[in-house]
């Protein structure tokens, strides 16, 4: 190619502060010619799966990272060689393996951005947030000098010992590890100062830190008793063979790792109570199949869903105050005059809650229709990181799961989530007699802070009255 140079694209921040993202699946291989605006990989954040289309024509000459391997916004994914153009100057004279250490020092002016790491539809979440260091240049041979030295002291005792050491490892700052690392090695009681980095740039990883755990007793028995070790291997050899064989280990990373963080914040913070109540929705699963038969629906996917989530809108209208959150800093209660009504979606890469935006000014066509695109999308991997903020209240559909009910855990931010159970024919007293009926049970889980018992029991009992009484629809309206 004349006047040829080498272009780097770097994983982009693309999901609004996120700091990392897994690269799903390559579309393209060295030597494929690439196009402006085309899709050249599939990467998942902590909120979803997203395509990342390349920002220039030119050839593929090297996939820096496989499929499956998480890498840093910044980092540069793959290099393409464009023809001509001056702004790559600087790149053209560096052979294809430099890229790598070049963009370090650019790092830290993505990340300098200000903003917060934003988890999937729960909230500002600071758990994710890294900072760089800002480094003039590249130094490897500092780094693995100040490695070994840090090496060195790590078998020693004293605990003013590390302290000089972290010094030359990160320029004269603290040393450099993400905050789930930091909090990591707080709870395993080990000093950040006194752990040798293997990550790039110095950044102190969670293997380095469980390495340091293990690391006192490490040293000692070979140095003293170098004979000793050889027996005590050949012991558990068997069992930990047998043992690997019999499990299985996956990475928990991405959205499924986004949902567990999110969900423990939220069991911890804010108390929940759950009420439950049982009924019978006999009419409202008529209604349905008539809804099913009707032009105004033609087209759109018409179920129970839909009728339970239109009876927790006309809930919420009749009791606003349930539609709220809880400001920490201020200590004060927010109460919202918009419902954005979230609906957990179980998908391959775990539990999201993409929300409908301004459900409450919604027709039941206009609801049909979102319902079944929300739906949709998830199912395909496609929800965007924006459908997945902002939600006011849940619902969660465990009832499809053949479970008939259970306690859920509210998203951060959020001051309820309604849980449905599976819809069975049961016998039930009806009119003074016993038959069958389509029967249900209900669960809602409140914030307690500042929902209490009886606006809690009035919003279940009227999602339960809209569904035994569909006719309420209009006359609650």
């Amino acid at each position: 190619m004349t006047n040829a140079s080498v272009r780097e694209f770097k994983m982009p921040d693309v999901g609004e502060g996120l700091t990392e993202a897994e690269i799903l699946k390559w579309y393209v291989q060295p030597g494929d010619t690439v196009t402006d605006g085309q899709v050249v990989c599939e990467v998942e954040t902590a909120k979803a799966a997203v395509e990342l289309p390349i920002p220039y024509d030119g050839v593929v000459r090297e996939l820096h990272f496989p499929e499956g391997t998480t890498v840093d916004v910044g980092t540069s994914i793959i290099a393409v060689e464009v023809a001509g153009g001056a702004a790559p100057a600087a790149q053209a004279s560096a052979p294809a393996a430099q890229p790598e250490p070049a963009p370090a020092p650019e790092e830290p002016k993505a990340e300098g951005s200000g903003r917060q790491p934003v988890l999937v539809g729960y909230g500002v979440a600071t758990s994710s947030t890294r900072r760089r260091p800002r480094r003039t240049a590249p130094d490897t041979a500092a780094q693995q000098a100040a490695a070994a030295v840090q090496t060195e002291l790590n078998g020693r005792t004293p605990a003013p010992a590390p302290s000089p050491v972290a010094e030359p490892v990160v320029g004269g700052r603290r040393p450099l590890a993400k905050p789930p690392v930091r909090k990591l090695a707080k709870d395993l009681g080990v000093d950040l100062a006194s752990v040798t980095p293997t990550g790039p740039d110095g950044i102190i990883t969670r293997e380095d830190v469980h390495a340091a755990v293990a690391q006192p007793a490490a040293p000692a028995e070979p140095e003293v008793r170098a004979p000793a070790p050889a027996p005590a291997a050949a012991a558990p050899a068997a069992p930990v063979s047998y043992d690997t064989a019999r499990e299985t280990r996956i990475p928990v990373k991405g959205v499924r790792k986004a949902t567990a963080a999110a969900m423990v914040g939220s069991a911890f913070t804010a108390p929940h109570v759950t009420e439950f109540v049982t009924v019978d929705v006999t009419r409202t699963m008529k209604l349905v199949e008539e809804l099913k038969q009707d032009k105004e629906f033609a087209g759109l996917r018409v179920n129970p869903l839909l009728l339970i989530a239109k009876a927790l809108l006309v809930a919420i209208r009749r009791n606003p105050d349930i539609n709220a959150s809880w400001d920490e800093a201020a200590q004060e209660i927010v109460v919202k005059h918009y419902v954005n009504l979230g609906i957990a979606a179980a998908t391959p890469r775990g539990l999201i809650v993409p929300n409908i935006k301004d459900a409450h000014a919604k027709t039941l066509p206009q609801l049909a229709e979102s319902l079944g695109e929300l739906v949709s999308t998830a199912r395909e991997g496609k929800t965007s990181p924006t459908a997945m903020q902002g939600g006011t209240v849940t619902i969660t559909n465990v009832g499809v799961f053949g479970v008939d009910t259970g306690t859920p855990i509210l998203n951060p931010g959020e001051s309820a989530i309604l849980a449905v159970g599976a819809i069975k024919l049961q016998p039930w007293v009806h009119k003074g007699k016993v038959k069958p009926r389509q029967v249900t049970t209900l669960a809602l889980s409140f914030d307690h802070r500042l929902v209490d018992g009886e606006l809690g029991s009035k919003v279940l009992a009227d999602v339960a009255a809209v569904l035994e009484q569909p006719k309420r629809l209009i006359t609650w309206a």
